[in-house]
């Protein structure tokens, strides 16, 4: 299993932080009972939503294409009996 990620980190933890608060409030309850079903389901929303956010792909570096050493072009308005083979500077 991968590990998470810090942004996974980060919105699965405010998740657990923000949604307890919110309903601990909205309930106004004192009973020990209530409090630890809404921390459970606090918890369940914060997997949830830390579980859910989209992973990066990672991706497979590729080489760059190398540049073809071995093209040889004719001068233009060489003689056509003599052609003088030029080689194009590499770019490097």
């Amino acid at each position: 299993m991968p590990r998470p990620t810090a942004a996974q980190l980060a919105y699965g933890s405010s998740t657990v932080i923000l949604s307890t608060l919110a309903m601990l409030l909205l309930s106004q309850t004192s009973s020990a009972v209530v409090i630890a079903i809404i921390a459970v389901a606090a918890l369940a929303l914060g997997l949830l939503v830390a579980l859910t956010l989209p992973t990066p792909k990672r991706t497979v570096a590729v080489p760059a294409a190398t540049p073809r050493r071995d093209v040889i072009r004719h001068r233009v308005g060489a003689s056509a009996t003599t052609p003088e083979p030029v080689r194009e500077p590499t770019a490097s």
